[in-house]
């Protein structure tokens, strides 16, 4: 589990549309990143827009907003086209990176037991720390609570 204040831990993921993206060559922008379970669900659509709908604000702080998933970069061009999403979205197929920032988990539907990600965001400070995470993600509201926190950076 990431706690905060520590330094989030690096990576490099393929973005659909074809860009690697680098988290410490981001710096010194303010970096949020939301973990989702899957690409066109119900809730990660509605988490999608909502950010999506906020990613002018985000910007107008400075800060820089990705989607991360274990879906392909095929699979989030299509979901990005579909329900024309701003906001863009890495790739973890490994699940590599979902593992270090500890959304990697083991769930639990219908009695039985399976490993998937944990709705989760982490909001990365200018320094490339952890300045807040958040588990367990409700979606309603969620995107304007880490808008909020990123403007009190």
């Amino acid at each position: 589990m990431i706690d905060i204040g520590q330094t989030a831990p690096d990576f490099t993921l393929p973005q659909d549309g074809g860009a690697d993206v680098t988290l410490s060559a981001l710096r010194p922008a303010p970096v949020v990143l939301y973990f989702y379970p899957k690409d066109d669900t119900s809730g990660c659509t509605k988490e999608a827009i909502a950010f999506s709908g906020l990613l002018a604000e985000f910007e107008a702080t400075g800060a820089r907003v990705f989607g991360i998933s274990k879906d392909s970069v095929e699979k989030h061009g299509k979901f990005r086209c579909k329900h024309e999403l701003s906001v863009p979205l890495l790739s973890d197929e490994g699940s590599d990176v979902c593992e270090r920032y500890g959304v990697w988990v083991e769930k639990s539907m219908y009695g039985k037991k399976y490993f998937g990600i944990e709705r989760s965001t982490f909001l990365i400070d200018r320094a490339g720390k952890v300045a807040r995470a958040w588990h367990k993600v409700k979606v309603p509201g969620h995107a304007e609570e880490v808008l909020e926190a990123v403007r009190a950076l």
